[in-house]
């Protein structure tokens, strides 16, 4: 029994055998191919251009275009017909100019408020008849923002300053400026009266130099506006309200034909501050 199955095993592993056989220690290269062999492959392989190796390529010359073979044939003697150089507009004559800063000049002188738009004169203390009228640097406006005063007007320099911002850049956009605004229609300026007249009431903010009442508008066709007529009207009720509308800011107060029965025919306009902002009716 152990002579045969000593002859099991031996014959197991003579079977096995490459099985169990150990690997190499280095990995297997394979034979390098005759020099002639990889030559004749070579010749059989047809030739590739190489990506990175591009042909130089040249631009085709252009042919001459007429336009210039006809320059280069133009006699050098012919006149140019067209200006060598860029045209320059011709400098105003010297007494334009000079006219020009002498107007500047005395615009500069007219104005009040350090505004050269704001033409008129320094008056200084309005004394108060009284107790609460009266102002203090006040002066008389002529004219704002090129647009003329129906009456020098008194009033204080923050309120010529809001005049001026209104005119400029709420009422004459509101009117258009191709019939544009050229003089103001003033009802009041500065009286040292109480509001409204009234017994008993609070001093006015025409007492105080801060307020003004317009009461139309003359355009550069001649044509006169009215707050109590145009107020309603069909073409110019739109443009009045917008010039309304816009004086709410540079001024504190607005008071319009809506606000009440006393400014049915007028815009009130004053400098008052609120502490709620603005107060426009």
């Amino acid at each position: 029994m152990k002579t045969r199955a000593g002859i099991l095993v031996l014959a197991l592993a003579l079977v096995g055998l490459p099985a169990f056989a150990a690997a190499p220690e280095t990995s297997l290269r394979p034979a390098q191919r005759p020099l002639a062999d990889v030559q004749m492959a070579a010749m059989d392989i047809p030739s590739l251009p190489d990506p990175l190796v591009r042909p130089l390529v040249r631009p085709v010359i252009r042919p001459l275009s007429d336009q210039i073979l006809n320059a280069a044939a133009r006699p050098a003697d012919l006149q140019s017909l067209g200006p060598e150089q860029s045209l320059r507009p011709a400098l105003r004559p010297d007494d334009v100019v000079a006219q020009a800063l002498f107007k500047r000049r005395q615009r500069r002188k007219g104005s009040v408020c350090g505004d050269i738009n704001i033409q008129g004169e320094k008056i200084g203390r309005v004394p108060a008849k009284l107790s609460g009228c009266g102002a203090s640097n006040a002066v008389r406006v002529r004219s704002v923002a090129g647009v003329t005063l129906s009456q020098p007007s008194v009033m204080t320099c923050e309120t010529a300053q809001a005049l001026n911002t209104w005119v400029y850049k709420g009422l004459q956009p509101a009117f258009r400026r191709k019939n544009k605004v050229v003089s103001l229609r003033v009802a009041a300026h500065y009286t040292c009266r109480t509001r409204n007249n009234r017994a008993g009431a609070r001093i006015s903010e025409h007492g105080k130099g801060k307020a003004i009442d317009i009461s139309g508008f003359t355009l550069a066709n001649g044509e006169t506006v009215t707050v109590a007529q145009g107020w309603r009207d069909k073409g110019y009720g739109k443009r009045l309200r917008k010039a309304w509308v816009a004086a709410c800011g540079p001024f504190g107060t607005v008071l319009g034909p809506e606000a009440d029965r006393h400014h049915r025919d007028h815009f009130h306009l004053d400098t008052a501050q609120h502490r709620s902002g603005p107060y426009c009716r």
